[in-house]
């Protein structure tokens, strides 16, 4: 169960360890940043929203799970980063937005080559619907592929994170296989929005 926590103030984040959560996710840099600061040190922070080239210098250090690597330029960035550090990072392939399923075995065959990241699994970010029986088949099929992933990725067990599912459908989407969910408004209510 990941307690995503964006927007929210460490306080609320601190009330939410106290009752067990160690896994965090945050959508913005900055905010990953100054919170991985603030906060307990044996909390582990995923970075799940959209991760600009530019911007992971700053969480390549913080971040035990990046969820959205979309593109391979986005990829290489992390191996640079990595490097650097001399850490491995570990992704998971976003498939839906940024990538075509079709597209998504040869991504992640590449990036695996890379010597300082390592493919931990996939995620999606359905779409939001009244009825979550009408993500069913996105879940179902990403599940698919997470396991043709895992055939070929024989050589290790590395491929362990199917991460799909949020406060409105997590429940069909661990029906559907997921290993990871992403709860932000079931848990820390509804978003407040800085107008």
């Amino acid at each position: 169960l990941l307690a995503v926590s964006k927007t929210k103030p460490v306080d609320m984040l601190m009330d939410v360890y106290h009752a067990g959560a160690r896994d965090f996710g945050e959508n913005k840099v900055q905010e990953l940043t100054a919170k991985y600061e603030a906060l307990p040190k044996d909390i582990h922070w995923h970075m799940i929203g959209h991760l600009q080239t530019n911007k992971v210098k700053y969480i390549i250090d913080k971040a035990e799970l990046i969820h959205s690597v979309d593109s391979l330029k986005l990829a290489e960035t992390i191996e640079k980063e990595a490097a650097k550090h001399d850490l491995i990072a570990d992704i998971l392939v976003e498939s839906k937005f940024g990538m075509k399923m079709e597209e998504v075995i040869p991504f992640v065959e590449k990036v695996s080559a890379f010597p300082h990241v390592r493919v931990r699994g996939l995620m999606t970010i359905a779409p939001f619907v009244e009825d979550p029986e009408e993500n069913r088949s996105i879940f179902a099929d990403l599940h698919k592929l997470y396991i043709d992933i895992k055939k070929k990725n024989h050589d290790n067990d590395t491929v362990s994170v199917l991460s799909m599912g949020m406060t409105n459908d997590y429940e069909v989407a661990i029906e559907e296989g997921a290993t990871m969910v992403r709860v932000g408004t079931g848990i820390f209510g509804a978003r407040n929005y800085v107008v």
